[in-house]
């Protein structure tokens, strides 16, 4: 699981005792915000009415915002329905409505857990209607921090989700979430990394963002700049004085375990042991590489399938059976499609030889 992370199951529960001080705090903004609005109106029929012409005020008020601001605020309005209130033993968290047909809810594994690690099995689910339903617990994972609840609903809205394997650093990223118990607060940032793993056995890579995330933001989205889901957010590193370093689970890991679960009942993933980045043009130019892309590796575990196959450290991966790897995102969704015990093929340059070895596929641990 995120061991160097700061995740917040042990801090969420602190969070809840907030609620009614937050309903409170809700109420005077509520107040404040309909101050301000009955004095936007009052001024702008003043104006209009001063001088027989124009738009209001208030109205012209929207014309003045940047692409980017409206961007965000059609997303927020997009995607607020779809995410939730998580209510379990272990505190508050968020969530988000992966299919509305169906009840699926995608959460974090450490937002349903209690301060000894227990996971719940029944939680509640509150709508941003404010409406509670029960939610039915049908699959947990620490090591990949995620969970997936069903709730007995139908026609419920739903997120539109994206692909996390085609993410660029420097994108937007969004995040909806439910910080402190502020429910449906709205945070920018970009994509600050991809692939960014906290142990050798991550099936994924974590995306990395500067958007903010707080406690009881956990499992909720991480949006692209047109409302689409990249990632369920999870955790943020903190340590001397850091900032903005949150993290999310990919989409497609997250999509993938969910079909899995839906149609199979059970979920089997793969691991290679390995650590690794992209090459990339400006990379193989700097260090003299062979080829200008490919999936190069950063470390290799000690009896790994990997290591059995005889991959080092240096190795650029450049084929999965036959089928290129440009990048490390190539590597993510060839081997996702994968079970374990099936063996590929994979082709690598290392030095200025190209090379094959065959690696059988083992299963990555869940619990």
């Amino acid at each position: 699981m995120l061991k160097s992370a700061l995740c917040f199951s042990r801090h969420e529960r602190a969070y809840t005792q907030l609620q009614n001080f937050g309903k409170k705090i809700t109420a005077v903004a509520v107040a404040g915000i309909s101050l301000g609005a009955g004095f936007g109106l009052g001024q702008g029929v003043f104006n209009k009415t001063a001088t027989g012409h124009g738009a209001p005020a208030w109205a012209a008020a929207a014309s003045l915002r940047t692409a980017d601001e409206q961007s965000t605020i059609r997303v927020a309005r997009g995607v607020s329905p779809a995410v939730v209130t998580v209510l379990s033993k272990g505190g508050l968290g968020s969530g988000v409505i992966l299919d509305g047909n169906k009840g699926i809810i995608l959460t974090n594994a450490h937002v349903i857990r209690d301060d000894e690690g227990n996971a719940a099995t029944r939680v509640n689910i509150r709508l941003n209607t404010t409406k509670e339903l029960p939610g039915r617990v049908i699959y947990t994972d620490r090591n990949v921090d995620m969970a997936v609840i069903q709730v007995n609903a139908t026609g419920l809205p739903q997120a539109q989700i994206g692909d996390s394997d085609t993410l660029e650093v420097g994108q937007s990223a969004i995040a909806i979430g439910n910080p402190l118990g502020l429910e449906q607060t709205v945070t920018t940032g970009v994509v600050s990394a991809v692939n960014r793993r906290l142990s050798p056995n991550d099936v994924d890579g974590f995306i990395q963002t500067d958007a903010a995330i707080n406690p009881g933001n956990s499992g909720g989205p991480l949006l692209d700049s047109n409302g689409r889901v990249i990632g369920i957010n999870t955790a943020v590193l903190r340590g001397n004085g850091a900032e903005g370093l949150g993290l999310a689970v990919p989409i497609n890991l997250a999509r993938d375990v969910v079909d899995q679960i839906l149609t199979t009942g059970t979920v089997k993933r793969v691991s290679i042991g390995v650590r690794f980045g992209s090459v990339t043009p400006a990379t193989a130019a700097r260090f003299n590489l062979p080829v200008k892309s490919g999936v190069v590796l950063d470390s290799v575990v000690e009896g790994s399938a990997a290591d059995r196959a005889g991959l080092q450290q240096g190795d650029i991966l450049t084929a999965l059976d036959g089928k290129p790897l440009e990048q490390g995102g190539d590597l993510l969704k060839a081997l996702r499609a994968k079970r374990p015990g099936e063996t590929v093929q994979l082709r690598f340059v290392r030095g200025n030889a190209t090379r094959t070895t065959s690696v059988r596929l083992s299963e990555a641990t869940s619990n």
